[in-house]
């Protein structure tokens, strides 16, 4: 079929619209009644974060858009404005099934003993604690704001949140006027009572007479508002990088507003000061009757006397050989690990790190850090090994969005202990996860290498889903030094020769691999397993290919602008998205016919990652480790429990097993999986036997 005819605006689904639905998955899970209940209330939490940073930067920008006049943008054609018409109406009609899902679980989970209630629903016992509470510890740090005409309306940070008060002069009954109680982001959401939880709002309000002696408040409201949070960095005209990201945090904080959400409150005068102050669109207004600031939600989910209503609890294992108290680079001396987490500890990571600044013959580590967590294992070892005179170079992305506060503070700490830190490259964000151990042994240099489609975190690596490779084959030491090399000094878009790196070979290396594969016909297979496919010269490779007869699975679990279905186009296109208890965020990339069929990348089919990024492509030669990873994205494509079908219309089915068909969630699949080649060898044959069974078990799967 010609270009022309593919690259119609028909044939694809907006970005934004895209992401809305897959935030409608996040919501579905709360929705099912299967779910244990706390973790429902979990997945209403993550529904709202989310949608906070899609407020905050994709509404941001798409009004900034429209601002400037843009007319188009995207292969779908729509403009921002009808991006914004058609986001605004999507958002109003789902608030309505968020709101009656919260009430839902909050009544389910009163039945068993957890509360979550206001002031007024206590009783009398509970209220006293409440004021006891409220005098020792919100009045002392309870910000009471007058506003008039001496008294100006206050800036509010992003997220913040306030309570709006209209009080009444106890000396003079005509006299009305507004006020505001400011509530730190510091103090928790609720006071707990045993198994109550009320909400610390509805404490201040109920005791605001005491901010504000000489009046009595007539009403209250809570409101929030959203700015924009998008930082946009001209590197080349900073000659410290580092105090213009702390400028640009700074001013993070006083974004323009883009959205107000305010409690339901029938006291249109109160609603008036709030609107009249907060200056936003009508359209960007929200009235919520559920909590606005969803983190409170996770003091709830985190009470230990209800674990039962949360998922069972997992422990990732560490399989041979890095059970044994052989040293790691003795280890990978002689083989190479692949392990996917959390199924499989990230413990062996950690410890990679930790030996090697130990290790009295390695002279040299360097890494990037994308977001590396508050209290990093692996930073302090980087720090401890600096302080000890190794050679430490560290990438710190400062880019890194929402991170760019800590990844500031370990820069800042790395530097101080000796280390040689590079804060990113002008003009590109470093996603790429890789890490470099260089030993001595005697006259000779050896070299480890560790890559990774996910973060140096160890919180995060026990609830994303991620490969990890180490090796010390030479094809990719070398890269990895060259890589590194590159980093430092000037040359960061030259080529590597075994890894491919963005932005110069992933993509032509993705759509030569489709290209290939179309050429096999109907004998084409190729399965993408991505976080996002949004790339337009991607899709248009892979509708080629299904119009060639290649039979194409993507298990794509956010953005999707591909359609899949449409009849001469990509009706050999299956498109699904898996949901559940982990996030999914590795990256494998599987093309049937090619020299090496297998890949595993930092990177998502987005022209951000393809194009304006610095990420690595791992191509993975042993058998018995692509057994495994196809061995997964095998599983998951086979997902009947969790997995939801992207139709041509761009909505998503969730799926269910057909008559005959036996259940499988793909997640618990390989926790089963994972546990049972852990717990059926005996320790001393775990070393000789757990490789084949480990690919015989996946690659069967």
């Amino acid at each position: 079929m010609a270009q022309n005819q593919l690259n119609k605006a028909a044939n694809f689904i907006n970005r934004e619209l895209s992401w809305l639905r897959f935030n409608t998955r996040v919501l579905s899970e709360a929705q099912d009644v299967n779910n244990p209940l706390l973790e429902r209330l979990k997945f209403i939490a993550i529904y709202r974060t989310n949608l906070d940073e899609f407020y905050m930067v994709r509404v941001a920008g798409l009004k900034r858009l429209y601002g400037a006049g843009i007319t188009e943008s995207g292969a779908d054609r729509l403009t921002p404005k009808e991006q914004l018409e058609e986001i605004r109406t999507y958002l109003k009609k789902e608030k309505k099934k968020l709101e009656a899902c919260f009430l839902e679980i909050k009544g389910e989970l009163s039945k068993l003993g957890l509360h979550i209630k206001t002031y007024s629903e206590g009783d009398k016992k509970q209220k006293k604690e409440l004021q006891e509470y409220f005098l020792n510890h919100l009045y002392p740090v309870v910000v009471p704001i007058a506003v008039d005409a001496t008294h100006p309306f206050p800036h509010l940070n992003n997220l913040s949140y306030v309570l709006a008060l209209k009080l009444q002069n106890l000396d003079n009954p005509n006299e009305i006027k507004f006020g505001m109680a400011r509530i730190s982001r510091m103090l928790p959401g609720f006071v707990r009572l045993d198994d109550t939880y009320f909400y610390t709002d509805s404490i201040v309000a109920e005791f605001t007479n005491e901010l504000f002696p000489g009046f009595k408040v007539l009403s209250w409201t809570a409101f929030r508002v959203t700015r924009n949070a998008d930082m946009e960095i001209e590197e080349e005209e900073a000659d410290d990088f580092m105090a213009l990201m702390t400028e640009g945090l700074k001013s993070r904080r006083k974004g323009e507003i883009i959205r107000l959400e305010i409690s339901k409150t029938s006291d249109a005068e109160l609603r008036n000061f709030i609107e009249q102050h907060v200056r936003v669109t009508p359209e960007d207004i929200y009235e919520c009757e559920i909590p606005m600031n969803s983190n409170i939600l996770w003091e709830v989910v985190g009470n230990k006397n209800f674990a039962k209503l949360t998922f069972p609890s997992y422990t990732s294992k560490v399989l041979p050989p890095l059970d044994s108290n052989v040293d790691i680079f003795s280890i990978l001396d002689s083989q190479d690990i692949l392990s996917f987490q959390p199924y499989e500890s990230f413990d062996p990571v950690v410890n990679f790190i930790q030996s090697a600044a130990k290790d009295p013959d390695v002279f040299s580590i360097r890494m990037t850090l994308y977001r590396v967590g508050k209290n990093s294992p692996i930073v302090k070892a980087l720090i401890e090994a600096a302080e000890n005179g190794k050679q430490v170079t560290a990438l710190v992305e400062l880019k890194a969005r929402f991170d760019e506060e800590n990844n500031l503070h370990w820069a800042r700490a790395l530097e101080s202990a000796g280390a040689h830190v590079i804060y990113g490259v002008p003009g590109l964000k470093v996603h790429a996860k890789i890490a470099l151990v260089i030993k001595s042994i005697g006259r000779e240099l050896r070299e480890y290498v560790h890559l990774s489609t996910g973060n140096y975190n160890p919180s995060t690596a026990k609830i994303y889903t991620d490969i990890s490779y180490m090796t010390s084959k030479k094809e990719f030491t070398q890269d990895a030094t060259k890589f590194f090399h590159n980093l430092s000094g000037f040359s960061h878009k030259s080529k590597l020769g075994t890894l491919l790196s963005a932005p110069l070979q992933i993509k032509p290396k993705i759509l030569e691999l489709i290209e290939n594969e179309a050429k096999m016909g109907s004998e084409g297979k190729i399965i993408l397993k991505a976080n996002s496919v949004v790339d337009t010269d991607v899709i248009l490779a892979l509708y080629k290919a299904s119009c060639a007869g290649v039979k194409i699975d993507l298990i794509v679990r956010g953005i999707c602008c591909l359609r899949p279905g449409i009849k001469g186009v990509s009706e050999n296109i299956r498109v699904i998205s898996i949901v559940g208890k982990y996030l999914e965020h590795a990256r494998i990339y599987y093309f049937k016919h090619a020299e090496v069929p297998i890949y595993f990348a930092s990177a998502d089919l987005m022209p951000r990652n393809l194009e304006r990024r610095v990420e690595l492509m791992t191509p993975v030669f042993t058998e018995e480790l692509a057994n495994k990873l196809f061995g997964i994205i095998k599983v998951q494509s086979e997902d009947n429990m969790k997995a939801h079908e992207l139709k041509s219309n761009g909505e998503y089915t969730k799926l269910s097993p057909k008559e005959g068909e036996k259940p499988l969630n793909s997640q618990k699949m390989l926790e089963e999986l994972t546990s049972s080649l852990y717990s059926s060898l005996k320790r001393e044959e775990r070393a000789v036997k757990a490789k084949k069974l480990a690919s015989r078990m996946f690659k069967e799967s």
